[in-house]
């Protein structure tokens, strides 16, 4: 027996209802008709009295459709069913009877067996009782190319396109027959396919199917019908490729006719448990197919519109666009399953394939920084190549032995993240001969050193870093001597405290950076021995290192552990005790 999948729910029997109650509760807008399962528009005797109502529903499960596109510009009332069940006859009879009035009311319904038949009893009751009443199944499932005769093209996620036209042309006052009218041409110019990466389930009940890990399901239905068939798993962009020459051959009977200058509206729609990641990338994956082929892509809409529980998954709709349906996806809604596009103030919702932002960079202002800053000897530059390169090499030989201490209060990374940096920077120090980083200018290298490792390390170590050799750029700007690389060495300390949070005694970098920086206050002095100094002070900073067993963390990623976990050193304070040993092993040579 297959388990039963994790779900929040405080009862399986219930859930239905008390999801509708909280969509209620949190939306303003929303009401629901006592003694049935229909979810209206506040507003909904303003409809019934002035314009045609539109009407849908099916099972629950799809969240947010149906229910989440009840409000104005949108559904005059939704009748949802248990989960991907179809809802009962007299409780769509109910919605009819609230909401129907002289103009009447379009029920949409999508292409299900049971919606139809549901549906349609209730329809033909509400003809009976005198209700002017239209029914328009929605099909524009492309996946779907039998020849035979079979239960048709089902209803997928274009059924919220639909929707949308309709209820924006309600809210123009159009007639009911108008509305119908555009609805169904509508239906014949859209398309729609999903592909599935894991299943669903019900509540209550454990996967509904079963897709192989190394394998995507295409063409399923929103309730886990089974497909047109398999591929192995692939980049998004082979998936889109895929989607849309299956919707778009010749040679499938339910096909979507888009062809070069033709203008669509996308929908990229999440089945369940897709991440925006993942969304965006096909979208744009999507976009660049159809334009590659001379097909405009005026609008475009993701999100999680019409889902399937939990299923790992997507669908691409396409909507061919007209004057009438650009107007009417672009009206106002107060539906809160709507997800519509951050306009522009140029275009408004036309989408347009626009270069990137360009900044000008103020070449003459850089070059006089550059030029402003002190220059060193030849000697001392070659002195500054050869502890840069030291450094670095130091930390990469270390990469294991800080990831090892890394294991007990993170994520067993620090060593490597700090061997990323110092491998790019060597990658651009390049040879002693023509170093490729400004050794000569100390200010500058600083500078460069911090982009790098900001880019090439990320995260906070590489935060800190950029923070650490910033700072400190500024001190040896103008002179660079013991004490200004001393200053240097504070100015990055404080920078660190400033932004990272920490202090020292927090069990961080900071510490052994902090006792050194406390020695080397003595090169201030124009007596002081800068070697017998910086010795000093390397030897602290070990010292101080190797303190951090013992010490309880306040900040970072080792605050959040136990503390009787915490029994070898930090690795970021070890870390700068190597790298502090390797600057004055250069230099004592």
């Amino acid at each position: 027996m297959a388990k039963v999948t994790k779900k929040l729910l405080d009862s399986v029997e219930t859930c239905v209802d008390d999801m509708l109650e909280g969509l209620v509760a949190v939306n303003p807008g929303l009401r629901l008709l006592a003694g049935h399962r229909v979810v209206l528009r506040e507003d909904w005797e303003d409809v019934r009295a002035n314009k045609v109502a539109v009407v849908s529903g099916g099972g629950s499960g799809h969240e947010p459709g149906y229910h989440g596109f009840v409000g104005s510009g949108l559904l005059t009332a939704a009748v949802p069913g248990n989960i991907f069940a179809s809802p009962p006859p007299e409780d769509v009879l109910a919605a009819l009877k609230a909401v129907t009035g002289p103009a009447g009311v379009i029920v949409l319904v999508t292409n299900y067996t049971g919606d139809r038949l549901t549906f349609g009893i209730a329809v033909e009751r509400a003809r009976a009782e005198g209700l002017q009443v239209e029914m328009v199944c929605i099909g524009e499932d492309c996946a779907v190319s039998s020849k035979d005769k079979t239960a048709g093209r089902r209803g997928l996620a274009g059924t919220v396109f639909v929707q949308k036209i309709a209820g924006a042309l309600s809210e123009e006052g159009k007639s009911l027959g108008e509305i119908v009218d555009a609805v169904k041409s509508a239906i014949s110019s859209m398309g729609t396919m999903g592909v599935c990466l894991s299943p669903c389930s019900v509540p209550g009940s454990g996967p509904m199917f079963q897709v192989p890990h190394d394998t995507i399901e295409l063409g399923l239905g929103v309730h886990g019908e089974a497909g047109v068939g398999r591929m192995k798993m692939d980049t998004a962009e082979k998936v889109v490729e895929t989607v849309l020459n299956h919707m778009t051959n010749p040679d499938n009977t339910s096909r979507i006719e888009v062809n070069k200058g033709d203008s669509v509206a996308l929908l990229v729609n999440n089945l369940g448990s897709t991440a925006y990641l993942e969304l965006y990338i096909i979208a744009r994956d999507t976009i660049k197919y159809l334009e590659a082929r001379g097909v405009s892509v005026e609008r475009t809409y993701v999100g999680p519109f019409v889902t399937s529980q939990e299923m790992a998954g997507m669908s691409l709709t396409l909507l061919r666009l007209d004057d009438t349906r650009r107007r009417c996806l672009d009206a106002p809604t107060t539906a809160h399953g709507w997800f519509p596009v951050c306009p522009s103030p140029s275009t408004g919702t036309l989408r347009t394939t626009r270069t990137r932002v360009q900044l000008s960079t103020d070449t003459q202002q850089a070059a006089t920084i550059t030029a402003d800053a002190t220059k060193v000897d030849k000697d001392t530059a070659q002195q500054i190549f050869h502890v840069v390169s030291a450094v670095c090499n130091s930390l990469m030989t270390a990469e294991e032995q800080l990831n090892d201490l890394d294991r007990a209060c993170g994520d067993g990374d620090c060593g490597s993240t700090l061997a990323k940096g110092a491998k790019a920077i060597l990658s651009a120090l390049g040879s002693a001969d023509t170093p490729g980083l400004p050794c000569q200018t100390p200010a500058v290298l600083l500078q460069e050193m911090a982009t790098i490792v900001e880019k090439s390390m990320g995260g906070a170590s590489g935060g800190l870093y950029s923070l650490f050799l910033t700072a400190g750029a500024q001190s040896v700007m103008t002179s660079v001597t013991p004490a200004s690389w001393t200053a240097a060495l504070k100015a990055g300390v404080a920078s660190i405290i400033r932004y990272g949070g920490a202090d020292p005694g927090d069990r961080t970098m900071l510490d052994p950076l902090h006792s050194a920086a406390e020695v080397l206050q003595a090169l201030q002095g124009e007596t002081a021995d800068t070697m017998a100094t910086l010795k000093e002070a390397v030897e602290t900073a070990v010292n101080s290192a190797q303190r951090t067993a013992s010490m309880a963390a306040r900040a970072g990623r080792a605050s959040y552990v136990s503390t009787d976990r915490l029994t070898r050193p930090d690795p970021g304070a070890q870390a700068v005790a190597i790298w502090m040993r390797a600057i004055y092993s250069t230099l004592e040579k």
